[in-house]
């Protein structure tokens, strides 16, 4: 018979009827950091590459610098798409007027302009499937999927199409990004070269 104790099973969040809203995310106690709502489904996330954290710092920069006045861009930082989805892309272009608050959480999605996901293999499926359909949904203009093809970044660029509510492709992007909507920017991919190849 063995004497060796059980480990407490973990302490996960129990979910509502009806699964979880919005709000929850403000509200839930000891969440990690960066906790997504997808289909009333808390996300948590997973560690990153070195891939993924060099492309999310390049573009917060680099968008940064060129986005036009009005505009901010913010990293990790969540949007409300609705009551049951509360998305955090990589990185977002924003109205600068919807930051009304240093204590601030989350913005309305229709405050922004473009929504950057870099892709990891635990996100791949809601980067390139689920997170477009919603942010297309709420009229998101602008949606850029980031993938890393052997420590190399390949941007798949899209833009909203209003006759149909869905996006179409603007281009993809190897080395260079030379784009003129929603602002100028010509952009060196190549920056995001892991010093060290791969992720």
């Amino acid at each position: 018979m063995s004497v060796a104790s059980e480990a407490p099973p973990p302490d996960w969040p129990v979910p509502p009827d009806g699964g979880w809203e919005a709000d929850d995310l403000d509200r839930l106690p000891n969440l990690p950091p960066h906790t997504q709502l997808i289909d009333a489904g808390l996300v948590f996330p997973c560690p990153q590459s070195i891939f993924h954290e060099r492309a999310t710092s390049f573009f917060g920069r680099q968008l940064s610098v060129a986005a036009t006045q009005g505009l901010d861009v913010r990293c990790r930082f969540t949007v409300d798409v609705d009551r049951q989805n509360r998305l955090e892309p990589d990185v977002l272009v924003l109205q600068e007027e919807a930051l009304t608050s240093p204590d601030q959480t989350r913005v309305p999605a229709t405050a922004v302009v473009l929504a950057v996901e870099v892709v990891s293999p635990d996100s791949a499926s809601r980067d390139r499937e689920t997170k477009p359909l919603k942010s297309a949904r709420v009229g998101i203009p602008h949606y850029w999927r980031v993938e890393n093809e052997k420590g190399l970044a390949v941007v798949h660029a899209f833009e909203l199409e209003p006759a149909t509510g869905a996006y179409t492709s603007v281009g993809i992007f190897r080395e260079r990004m030379k784009l003129s909507a929603p602002f100028p920017m010509d952009l060196d991919l190549t920056a995001i070269k892991a010093r060290r190849g791969g992720e």
